[in-house]
């Protein structure tokens, strides 16, 4: 087999690195896919974290190529250390994230792309001398973030160079529009308010001049220009009722003003997001007509061993 080699990327590999980057998302969410444009151009920023992306003082790309193959790609941040950046992240450098091709009879060196390809990863980190070093998988994808298990593959790569699993994990859960019934008010005189939320469009649940909670979808992660292909997909932003709201069945009928809103938008799937150690949040969405699709485990440390 030719060898392996790990260099920058370059603009020509673009098509290959958005095949890669799409397979891995299709991995987690059913039917998406992203633009090229959407994959280089968060090479250089990423303007959906407008908080933390202005601290970033260096950006590299590195390919690991093979027969004129990308068969692996690792995106890496270093953030400044002034005081203007946060402290959790001053002089940090990050995987942001890292996509290779699983091992497989026709790509027998798949393992050995993703070692040698983590190893030029390390001394990046190592040249730019930072504080901590972590890692992501947070691809320019909806309900892509920490790191999917569905890419057994990249853990097993994070593992073998020392990385380890250190913070939380999360769940990404998915319901069909369609599937979400639209109840009757369970109460005479509960309305649904609509106005712009902080994360979308916001239905609260208004019975008698009284708020008694919230849910707010956001439709607008399927931008054309983000992305190459994903049905109508949206997610929920935020779910919030009043511990003392008094009204049984509530959730339902606020999650079914939400999905008659998704219908009229053309949205075919709503996306939710939990944290592992709440089952009672998660019982309660399953109830509410949700799936669990995918767990990511966020918060990845380098800890050399040996």
């Amino acid at each position: 087999m030719p060898a392996l080699t790990v260099r920058p990327f370059h603009r020509d590999d673009r098509d290959q690195l958005t095949e890669l980057v799409n397979a891995h998302v299709a991995a987690v969410v059913p039917g998406v896919s992203v633009s090229v444009n959407t994959v280089v151009g968060a090479l250089a920023r990423q303007p959906d974290e407008f908080i933390t992306d202005p601290w970033v003082a260096e950006r590299v790309t590195l390919v690991a190529e093979q027969r004129s193959f990308v068969v692996a790609a690792a995106h890496l941040l270093r953030y400044r250390g002034d005081d203007e950046v946060g402290p959790d992240y001053r002089n940090m450098g990050v995987v942001d994230w890292f996509v290779c091709h699983p091992p497989a009879s026709f790509w027998p060196d798949a393992d050995e792309a993703a070692d040698l390809l983590m190893g030029a990863c390390l001394a990046q980190l190592a040249r730019w001398g930072v504080r901590a070093r972590e890692a992501d998988g947070a691809l320019p994808a909806p309900g892509v973030y920490g790191l999917p298990r569905v890419w057994p593959h990249v853990r097993a790569a994070y593992e073998r160079a020392g990385f380890r699993h250190t913070g939380h994990t999360e769940v990404v859960l998915i319901a069909a529009v369609a599937d979400l019934a639209t109840p009757e008010p369970p109460v005479p005189g509960l309305v649904a308010h609509r106005s712009l939320g902080e994360c979308g469009t916001r239905l609260t649940a208004r019975l008698n001049g009284r708020d008694l909670g919230f849910v707010e979808v956001d439709t607008a992660l399927g931008r054309p220009e983000r992305q190459a292909r994903n049905g109508a997909l949206a997610d929920v932003g935020n779910f919030h009722l009043e511990p003392d709201h008094g009204v049984e069945g509530l959730a339902a009928w606020l999650l079914g003003q939400a999905a008659a809103w998704l219908r009229l938008a053309g949205a075919d799937r709503l996306l939710a997001y939990e944290a592992a150690d709440d089952p009672a949040a998660l019982a309660e969405l399953t109830a509410l007509g949700f799936t669990e699709l995918v767990r990511c485990d966020r918060g990845w440390t380098h800890r050399p061993t040996g």
